[in-house]
């Protein structure tokens, strides 16, 4: 019989972050349908309102290792409190969010468990009392099924697969370990965070909106001349209005290294597509891109796509957006923005 683990490290809050909440209910289904036993292993400083949540999930057990010591990022302190974890609960099964701290220790944590581990998990079902679970590869353009009989099996799961999971707190058995942590694994010490003020802040995963820019910001327009401040000041108006997420095409992220003028904002962090990042919005509005398959590959997981492009046959006409205006992005983003001011 199974026994499905969802493990997760709290947020500074004490609370768990979208990502974990949405491992969790996966976690929940899988042990469902599997008729399996359900439990839960957080790491943190404090633990209390990410408890209070996983408790409401109906698991039996709940293990907790906190203390000063994980409140930080750090993989030796952290695999040390997720082995402990596995160890106290025997899990064959486990669930863990695919956000940057776990990805530290997960493959650590399957090592010493003699276990094996696939990361980015985007979906699961049982066939026969086998746990199957999908998975992309190469930049999300093929997806493939997997399955394993080694136990203990290792999964994170991709953020934005599945809605998070929200219940009323429960009951459950909660059993807190102590972790022996000598000195030499708290070499690593945090000793700031640096992260740009709010203003300057264009990556925003949660974003109802996803605005990508392409290379046409940059290029002449209809007067011969490039007119890149003047996209800089449109595209940052309308993301300061709306708080949507920045996103940009491949083109555009490369024309610094090619001589040609650049959005001062843009950095590699914003690609989308191709080597870039896939990002999961309910909306998406292209603008001066064209829409080419690498390109679109990257909008997979964004349910309603529109595009703005002078060109009427354009990549984006041919069936890859809901919605093409055909139009100059600058009268129109000009225009949103008026609207959105006023």
């Amino acid at each position: 019989m199974e026994n499905v683990l969802f493990l997760a490290c709290i947020e500074p809050d004490g609370s768990l972050g979208k990502t974990a909440r949405e491992t969790l209910a996966i976690a929940r289904q899988a042990a469902a349908e599997l008729g399996a036993e359900f439990c839960a292993g957080l790491i943190g400083e404090h633990c209390e309102p990410g408890s209070r949540t996983a408790a409401a999930a109906g698991c039996a057990a709940l293990y907790l290792v906190e203390g000063s010591a994980f409140g930080i990022s750090r993989y030796a302190t952290d695999s040390a409190a997720a082995e402990a974890i596995a160890r106290a609960a025997r899990p064959t099964l486990v669930f863990a969010p695919a956000v940057s701290r776990v990805s530290r220790f997960i493959a650590g944590l399957a090592q010493r468990l003699g276990g094996r581990v696939d990361t980015q998990i985007t979906g699961l079902a049982v066939h026969d009392g086998q746990l199957v679970v999908d998975r992309w590869f190469y930049r999300q353009r093929i997806e493939a099924t997997l399955t394993r009989t080694t136990r203990p099996w290792l999964l994170t799961v991709a953020p934005g697969t599945m809605p998070a999971f929200d219940g009323d707190a429960a009951p459950t058995r909660i059993e807190r370990i102590a972790v022996d942590l000598p000195e030499s694994l708290q070499r690593t010490r945090v000793e700031g965070v640096q992260a740009p003020p709010g203003a300057g802040q264009t990556v925003r995963p949660d974003a109802e909106l996803l605005f990508v820019a392409g290379a046409g910001w940059t290029k002449p327009q209809r007067d011969g001349q490039s007119h890149v401040e003047q996209a800089a000041q449109l595209i940052l108006g309308f993301l300061d209005r709306t708080q949507a997420s920045l996103g940009g095409s491949k083109s555009l992220v490369d024309v610094g290294g090619e001589g040609q003028p650049v959005l001062p904002f843009l950095t590699h962090l914003n690609q989308v597509g191709q080597t870039g990042a896939t990002p999961r919005h309910p909306k998406g509005l292209a603008t001066c891109c064209h829409g080419e398959e690498p390109h679109v590959v990257g909008w997979r997981f964004i349910n309603e796509r529109r595009a703005i492009n002078l060109d009427p046959n354009c990549g984006w006409a041919r069936g890859k957006a809901d919605v093409l205006y055909v139009a100059d992005a600058f009268a129109v983003m000009r225009k949103v923005n008026e609207l959105l001011g006023g």
